[in-house]
């Protein structure tokens, strides 16, 4: 492509391109708002595997109105996510789709497409914040917490036992044995529901700021009949006070620390409940501390947005530092220095691009 340059204006090849790039990001992130609804509907799993169906058919199959079944096929034909066969009017969701859309083969990025909607919603708060500061609370996203329990099931349920844990050389054993185990902001605790239901000898604990998660979590322990596992609704903004000295062998955080008013106190606090052979492991979102170095980053513009519009706000509502998402590895690492670790190794999963995982010691 020819381009030129004007003394009195811009490079006019480099505007076209990006101009390019906004349009095709406006039908992507049409593509994802109607995955995402896609996905909650369950509407992916009925073609999966089907027999073309035409949408009269999946409508029927899903208990749906088949004029929005219609519509939503008409933005998955034209993204190119479903095929349809104009002979018979009928849709198809390939394999090689179905794939990354279902929980068939344990990576459905489907999930993810519902953060676009979530965050959306709290748009006109953020904006409001720019202006006067503050930060929009928790209360203020009915549907997070379900979101990022799916999210985990993604990155941390999957590889919980065969690659998380693993970090920890003998933690497997001692969890078999019997250890005091913390999830320090737990979510819907689905990590720890897993791990007291494998390890029966060990008793866990959960401590959240959301009610709805908690209320949720404690629910899931009832209905699986166990009783090893506990979950409180807690703020863990004085932790570095009120912790109970050396009540943990083996504390985690997933994705949690970042979200905090007083992350460094958390991580005092986190310090000082872990009995002298404890080991806390954290997993936190993999960037660079600094902007530059984060170009290129494959997920960052998107982080970066969940960050303004959840993470980083949602501390800032509580009087918080406003952390953020993208903190980064160099941050984290002289936040777990300042909180007294003496030991901190940072690991990589291959499976997770999205995170580092801290294995410290007191």
């Amino acid at each position: 492509m020819d381009t030129k340059v004007s003394p009195q204006g811009p490079d006019t090849g480099a505007a076209a391109a990006f101009e390019e790039r906004l349009v095709g990001a406006l039908n992507e992130a049409g593509m994802l708002l109607m995955i995402s609804i896609g996905h909650r509907l369950g509407l992916f799993g009925t073609l999966a595997g089907a027999p073309p169906l035409t949408s009269q058919g999946l409508a029927e199959h899903t208990g749906l109105e088949e004029r929005y079944v219609r519509e939503w096929l008409g933005a998955m034909t034209a993204a190119g996510v479903v095929t349809l066969d104009p002979g018979t009017g009928t849709y198809r969701l390939p394999p090689e789709h179905a794939a990354r859309l279902t929980d068939a083969e344990g990576a459905n990025l489907a999930v993810y497409a519902q953060f676009l909607p979530v965050l959306g919603l709290v748009e006109d708060d953020v904006l409001a914040c720019f202006r006067s500061g503050g930060g929009v609370p928790y209360e203020r996203y009915p549907r997070f917490h379900e979101v990022m329990a799916e999210d985990s099931a993604q990155t941390v349920l999957s590889a919980l036992f065969d690659h998380i844990l693993p970090l920890v050389p003998g933690l497997t054993e001692r969890l078999e044995s019997g250890i005091r185990v913390l999830d320090a902001g737990c979510g819907r605790g689905r990590a720890l529901l897993a791990m007291a239901e494998r390890f029966p000898a060990s008793r866990f604990t959960g401590y959240d700021l959301s009610a709805e998660a908690v209320s949720w979590a404690r629910r899931q322990a009832e209905e699986k009949g166990l009783a090893n596992v506990a979950f409180e609704v807690r703020d863990l903004s004085d932790f570095d006070c009120t912790a109970e000295p050396g009540s943990f062998e083996f504390v985690t955080t997933f994705d949690a620390i970042h979200d905090q008013a007083r992350p460094l106190a958390v991580l005092e606090g986190i310090r000082r409940s872990l009995a002298d052979e404890g080991v806390y492991l954290a997993q936190d979102i993999r960037a660079g501390s600094d902007h530059y170095e984060n170009v290129g980053h494959p997920l960052g513009a998107f982080l970066y947005a969940v960050s303004l519009l959840h993470c980083m706000t949602v501390s800032l509502s509580q009087g918080g530092e406003g952390l953020g998402t993208m903190w980064g590895r160099q941050k984290a690492l002289e936040y777990l220095n300042a909180a007294g670790f003496s030991e901190v190794r940072v690991h990589e999963l291959e499976h997770d691009i999205q995170n580092d995982y801290f294995v410290c010691r007191p």
